[in-house]
């Protein structure tokens, strides 16, 4: 759209939720978003924008003047159906975009904003050492896909999000050192953390066919001329594959392993501050859902329990007995 048709739009009171994601692409506001953040807001928005809403019209084409409470009810309902975690990602993007609209003033409300999300239930599922295995033997096995598996090899190891290990560069690594250090995406934490030998391994080999470009785990072939990191929609494509390759549920997702490699370091009786070292959280409220219901945890508490009891026990009647002299 150029900037007369743009005028004409604005004036006459006809823009529509696509008129102003175009020029929301342009603006200050969504340019100054990080890279990651940005790729994220126009996969969403892409989503939100062609969402069939009533009749087949996809809300994409609706004015904004047309929007109401009862529109955005729909829409968030026809989310819902997807997925609501899906749902609200998508609620927090329409909202900011509309906000976007409110303050240039080509609307004057925000009908999403008045849709209360529904609570996702956390959840909980885990990969097993056996589960983990068999995807990056498939995946490795394969050179197409093996930049697949060094982003889920990286995500458990170091129990990181899968759209920071998608985006790794090679920057962020010291193959010599076996070090790597991160800013993430989300909290802007900075983690620092060691290279096991075994990944260490994998990615002096990938550095070795990919190291002339800035991505850790590319996709295997250039696009108009150069290497680009999977993006969201793809990678879990061809995660699946791998997957179902590997005889897998699907149940598991990629973005399980972080929650998975966390689990495993609360099993193993890793102190509070020191996952939190690996995690990037900056609140230990945000650890506490991986340590519920961890039968290894627990079990490891009440032995310790027993331990303490059977100790005081014996040291109870070993002082008994010496007061009445059988010692």
């Amino acid at each position: 759209m150029d900037f007369f048709t743009s005028i004409q739009v604005i004036i006459g009171g006809i823009m529509k939720v696509e008129d102003l994601l175009n020029e929301y692409y342009l603006s200050f506001e969504y340019n100054n978003l990080r890279a990651e953040t940005k790729a994220q807001y126009k996969y969403f928005l892409g989503i939100v924008c062609s969402t069939s809403v009533v009749d087949g019209k996809e809300l994409g084409s609706y004015k904004l003047s047309s929007l109401t409470t009862k529109l955005a009810k729909l829409s968030y309902n026809k989310w819902c159906e997807r997925g609501v975690s899906l749902a609200n990602h998508l609620m927090s993007v329409i909202r900011v975009l509309l906000n976007y609209g409110i303050n240039m003033e080509h609307c004057h409300m925000n009908p999403f904003s008045n849709i209360k999300k529904r609570v996702v239930a956390h959840r909980k599922v885990v990969w097993t050492k056996e589960d983990v295995i068999r995807f990056l033997d498939t995946a490795y096995s394969d050179f197409k896909t093996r930049s697949i598996g060094l982003i889920a090899h990286m995500a458990y190891e170091w129990c990181q999000r899968i759209g920071d290990m998608r985006l790794l560069e090679w920057s962020n690594l010291d193959l010599d050192a076996k070090r790597m250090q991160i800013e993430q995406s989300k909290r802007r934490a900075q983690v620092f953390l060691p290279i096991s030998d075994e990944l260490h391994e994998m990615l002096v080999q990938q550095q070795d066919d990919y190291g002339f470009q800035k991505y850790v785990a590319p996709r295997s072939r250039p696009f108009k001329g150069s290497y680009k990191p999977y993006s969201l929609t793809k990678l879990p494509i061809m995660a699946r594959k791998v997957m179902t390759s590997a005889g897998l549920s699907n149940e598991l997702r990629l973005s399980d392993l972080r929650r998975t490699g966390t689990v495993e370091m609360v099993d193993a009786g890793v102190s509070m501050g020191n996952i939190m070292s690996v995690t990037g959280h900056a609140n230990p409220q945000s650890v506490k859902p991986y340590m519920k219901n961890t039968f290894t945890s627990a079990n490891l508490a009440l032995q310790a329990r027993r331990n303490l009891t059977d100790h005081e026990t014996c040291a109870t009647s070993m002082l008994s007995a010496d007061k009445e002299g059988y010692l």
